[in-house]
């Protein structure tokens, strides 16, 4: 592996995003395999780079949108379908999950029937008004002790509100479909997914009772990455939820899922330069051709905990990695184990960094960003 990524940077220079589509398709099949009930909705947010979406697309994943911008990106393998078929597709394969959507996407969606999720009652009136075609998704607060990224203090409604806002979505017109959740991003505390499972049953099976035709749980994302082996697996997870669909819910309901991050995050590696060495206060610092403002954007903004490795061996140290800007803000890790001896002109490579990366990444200071190299 080491000298197959020292050839692809030697070729095409760095930074260096290598994204291996292979992997891609293994993480999608994985899935399918483990929850055999569920609809997999790729979450475009996680990385929207248009050969992971082409790759999923041709693989028959759904997609978990969150803009119009990101659902002309899936559109584009559907342009060409017939205008039945077309319409089809966008009911049964898309959801707009931000539950807020400005009035010019619900006006430009409104003509698909589209699936949009909703957590209030003035998006009620908002869809009511611009897209009355909609199908409504409710989307509900659950706990997210623990996950890496949490999502209950922007998104959800209370479940004692949940109710009210189906029947008021019902008496203005609006077809409710479902409830979903999201348990928080990197979720490794499993009870999160079933204490949501438990309030999601209850008022589904409410709101059935009371004459409201829902059909579908959408349990959102979250799905654990190995980035270490103190992650819980999958398939545990996967055991789990089986095994409360089939004792919380009917057999005839559509289960949905948005998982992002467990489809891209180990598919990328990133191969970053030496460009400066210098030890400030006793600790080495490596200045790298990448940093914070481009594909490490997910330290600031997943919380993620990054990982480097060197090409080179030789005695080993705490040392800092930080990127090429001039803002102070711009360092990576303060903390890590590598050799002293790495030079000016070295490469360091970081695994795992698929997920929340060049998604979030800018142009500060006018760095380009890593080149993309995609593997299949």
């Amino acid at each position: 592996m080491k000298k197959r990524l020292l050839e692809l940077a030697e070729k095409y220079g760095t930074p260096l995003f290598i994204l291996d589509h292979n992997r891609i398709r293994a993480n999608y099949r994985m899935f399918k395999k483990n929850l055999p009930r569920v609809q997999c909705y790729y979450a475009v947010k996680a990385n929207s780079n248009q050969e992971i979406i082409k790759t999923l697309f041709n693989e028959g994943s759904s997609f978990d949108v969150a803009s119009y911008n990101e659902f002309m990106q899936v559109h584009e393998y559907i342009k060409h379908f017939k205008k039945n078929e077309k319409h089809f597709y966008i009911w049964d394969k898309i959801i707009f999950s931000n539950t807020i959507k400005d009035r010019d996407t619900l006006r430009r969606i409104r003509r698909y029937r589209p699936l949009v999720t909703y957590d209030n009652l003035d998006e009620v009136k908002k869809i009511k008004e611009h897209c009355n075609t909609a199908g409504l998704v409710l989307r509900l607060k659950v706990p997210d002790i623990g996950s890496q990224v949490e999502m209950s203090s922007k998104f959800g409604a209370e479940p004692a509100e949940a109710y009210d806002l189906i029947r008021r979505a019902s008496e203005m017109g609006l077809s409710v479909e479902g409830i979903s959740f999201h348990v928080g991003s990197q979720c490794t505390n499993f009870d999160n997914y079933t204490s949501a499972l438990e309030i999601t049953s209850e008022i589904f099976h409410d709101a059935r009772k009371k004459g409201h035709a829902l059909n579908i749980i959408d349990i959102g994302g979250g799905f654990p990455v190995s980035y270490d082996s103190q992650v819980p697996r999958f398939e545990k997870l996967a055991a789990v939820l089986n095994a409360e669909f089939k004792r919380l819910f009917p057999d005839d309901i559509e289960i949905l899922a948005e998982p992002g991050r467990f489809m891209v995050a180990n598919a990328a590696t990133l191969v970053t330069e030496i460009i400066g060495k210098a030890r400030r206060e006793g600790k080495i610092f490596y200045h790298i051709n990448d940093g914070v403002y481009h594909t490490f954007s997910g330290v600031v903004y997943d919380h993620w905990i990054p990982n480097f490795k060197s090409f080179r061996q030789g005695a080993r140290e705490v040392c800092a990695v930080v990127g090429p800007t001039c803002d102070s803000f711009d360092k990576i890790s303060q903390s890590v184990q590598l050799p002293r001896n790495l030079e000016i002109g070295d490469y360091l490579y970081t695994e795992n960094i698929g997920a929340y990366s060049i998604a979030s990444s800018t142009r500060f200071n006018g760095f380009e960003g890593a080149k993309i190299k995609h593997i299949y």
